[in-house]
């Protein structure tokens, strides 16, 4: 293990998670975020026993697989109004679906690694709270529901 912080060949680091940015298609691209969670899928258990199975127990196959929602926080901007008119479209009946890509960027703005949403739309906005006696930037979140989700690393 070095003792130094020189990145010598053969050492590994685990990555920062601060530095990240999100794409909505070709048209919203780098846009900044405070946080970004729920990026988790999940495969349900089956248990199952044959009816000629010796041993009197089930054994455990895959399932169905289960893809949680992405939310996103991130700050209010004056006269921004893109995500709620994103939300709007949904309204109307009209869902516009998108590809959706996360980021993870490395200290000279590389990607280190990458999530890629398919067919993902927002289905949850939620505005800040107001509060007179605090000092807080004002936050807004919301919810992207995808059908898929691909993992990929920038080197």
């Amino acid at each position: 293990m070095p003792t130094n912080n020189e990145n010598q060949e053969g050492t590994t680091w685990p990555m920062p998670k601060f530095r990240f940015e999100v794409d909505f298609g070709n048209e919203l691209t780098g846009v900044a975020f405070q946080e970004v969670t729920g990026m988790d899928v999940d495969n349900q258990s089956i248990e199952y026993r044959s009816n000629n199975s010796p041993i009197f127990s089930t054994i455990k196959m895959p399932g169905i697989k289960k893809i949680g929602h992405i939310t996103l926080k991130r700050g209010v901007f004056v006269a921004d109004n893109t995500f709620w008119n994103w939300h709007h479209e949904i309204t109307m009946n009209t869902i516009q679906r998108k590809t959706v890509v996360i980021k993870l960027l490395d200290e000279s703005n590389k990607i280190s690694m990458q999530w890629t949403l398919t067919n993902a739309w927002l289905t949850k906005i939620t505005g800040t709270d107001l509060n007179s006696i605090g000092n807080e930037v004002a936050v807004e979140s919301m919810e992207i529901t995808h059908e898929g989700i691909n993992i990929s690393t920038g080197h």
